[in-house]
């Protein structure tokens, strides 16, 4: 595929996500859907962004959809696809599975930004309900990348591959379940979640062309470029934050594209922010929980546990140490980008 294609459609993509925010900032503000903010969800400082609009993720979202669509259009014009012939009907509606895998999440996200801003409480859905939900919108992605002709049950780690049968599936359900909500909890600081993912996607799109995976790429480039579309209102300080509705959204997206080029190291490697983030956080809990009970074996007092970082996510230990968030976005994205390069290279 013509390079160019991608490029517009990520300069497009880019321009709709900024424009819309023009008008769908004032629009959050004039029906009041602003952010809770508690102290025990971030630094204390963060208070100041209460009732900053939530559910910015639209504009990346419409974005994406919009130019993905105007983008496999282009490309079936310039390259003369032939839809009718089964390869090709079966690699435009994997990427359109990818779409509506994202959709779902989006839509769980908004479901769960919406209870928020109506009880003015940081908790939405319940984790049970999320959990099950996810489950559900996971096992239906891995049936229709089977239906159109991803029935690989390979793991590939790119110098070992292994076939582990049925066991794959559950596998990739936790994997989606875990990135999905790791993406989400990303999404902390001012600008972190957009920039990590739209490096995320610059990464894949280059390991679609390796894979010649071209209308996946027109999706890639769509998210990547409406991500930076909305950095524009969510950069430090933020005029809008993505909420729940753009992080699962974005969360899904990676997931999917990852699974569908079915190369496992480079998705380990391309989501390794998202998988350190949310990795702080049970290892936080897991300590947590270990020093209280022999604390409380010790001394009979309750409630005694140790901490290993400051505040978790890892981004909130790295604000109390003392960094601003500029330099935690630009440190994330870089170690992001490097840990990308290095699986862009373990594919080659």
């Amino acid at each position: 595929m013509p390079y160019w294609i991608n490029i517009i459609v990520s300069l497009l993509s880019f321009a709709l996500a900024g424009l819309l925010g023009i008008w769908l900032v004032p629009f959050l503000h004039r029906i009041k859907f602003g952010q809770p903010i508690k102290v025990q969800d971030g630094p204390k400082w963060h208070e100041k962004k209460q009732g900053t609009p939530t559910m910015g993720g639209f504009m990346f979202i419409i974005s994406t959809l919009v130019c993905l669509v105007a983008g496999y259009c282009l490309y079936r014009w310039k390259c003369g696809i032939n839809i009718t012939e089964k390869e090709n009907i079966n690699s435009a509606l994997t990427v359109l599975s990818c779409l509506i895998f994202s959709l779902l999440f989006a839509l769980l996200g908004f479901i769960d930004d919406y209870i928020k801003v109506a009880k003015k409480d940081n908790h939405g859905l319940t984790p049970k309900q999320k959990m099950i939900l996810q489950f559900l919108f996971g096992g239906a992605f891995l049936g229709a990348l089977y239906a159109f002709g991803d029935t690989s049950t390979v793991i590939d780690l790119s110098f070992i591959s292994f076939d582990i049968g049925l066991f794959y599936y559950p596998l990739m359900v936790v994997v989606i379940i875990y990135l999905t909500n790791a993406v989400n909890l990303t999404d902390g600081v001012d600008g972190l979640c957009g920039t990590v993912t739209f490096v995320s996607m610059l990464v894949f799109t280059v390991a679609c062309s390796i894979f010649k995976f071209s209308e996946l790429s027109i999706f890639t480039m769509a998210v990547a470029g409406g991500c930076l579309g909305f950095l524009l209102w969510n950069f430090n300080p933020a005029k809008c934050f993505m909420g729940d509705t753009g992080s699962m959204f974005l969360g899904a997206s990676v997931t999917a594209v990852g699974l569908v080029l079915h190369k496992h190291l480079l998705l380990l490697l391309v989501s390794l922010v998202y998988i350190l983030e949310a990795l702080s956080v049970v290892i936080q809990v897991l300590y947590f929980k270990y020093t209280a009970k022999k604390h409380l074996k010790e001394t009979g007092e309750a409630g005694k546990g140790k901490r290993i970082f400051k505040m978790t996510p890892i981004h909130h230990h790295f604000e109390l140490s003392g960094y601003s968030e500029y330099k935690i976005v630009i440190t994330f994205s870089l170690f992001g980008l490097v840990a990308g390069i290095l699986g862009i290279m373990s594919v080659l």
